[in-house]
């Protein structure tokens, strides 16, 4: 009976040691938001001139200093070419994010609002399914006015939402990697 007994522990603790030692990464793991110190959204008016940059940095992240805020001047009744930079400077050297967006398209969109009358902003680039991204876009400006430009990158929104691909952010879902405030003077 005794030889039972110690059989059977022997086996209970390796059963015990096999199921605690097998492999503990979980293959449904979702990709984490982007860490972003940097955003940079160059404006280029077609047809040639002087390049506007929207900047936005942060290099402390949530800590205690206010983020730093560049907002820019446009030409009334003008199109400009739009590019975004992401950057995480908390890397050295610094992580180019507009990398990883590029790849995980799919994941990511940006979304455009204003408060600049006849001002809009429309997308260029989309992913593999035929949806809007956002790191390359088109800006058009109207009348001369002031006001500003909201840029939001949302990480996994539901691109099949309502409006979505029209950039309303209203039916994205998902969550917000970055939301940064413009001043903007169209003039």
């Amino acid at each position: 009976m005794n030889h039972i007994k110690i059989f059977f522990f022997a086996m209970l603790a390796t059963s015990f040691f096999l199921t605690s030692c097998g492999d503990d990464e979980d293959p449904d793991i979702e990709n984490e938001q982007e860490v972003i110190t940097t955003l940079s959204y160059t404006l280029t008016p077609d047809g040639g001139g002087t390049a506007v940059v929207l900047n936005f940095t942060d290099l402390d992240g949530d800590g205690g200093n206010a983020p730093v805020i560049t907002g820019g001047t446009l030409a009334a009744n003008t199109t400009y070419t739009g590019s975004m930079e992401l950057l995480n400077e908390t890397e050295d050297p610094a992580e180019d994010v507009t990398v990883e967006i590029a790849e995980e398209d799919d994941e990511h969109q940006f979304f455009f609002s204003t408060t600049v009358a006849g001002l809009s902003v429309g997308y260029t680039d989309q992913d593999d399914d035929g949806n809007p991204i956002g790191l390359a876009s088109s800006l058009t400006t109207g009348a001369a006015g002031t006001g500003n430009l909201t840029v939001i990158l949302r990480h996994e929104p539901n691109k099949d939402g309502a409006g979505v691909s029209d950039g309303d952010i209203a039916e994205a879902g998902g969550e917000t990697d970055i939301e940064v405030t413009f001043p903007i003077d169209v003039q």
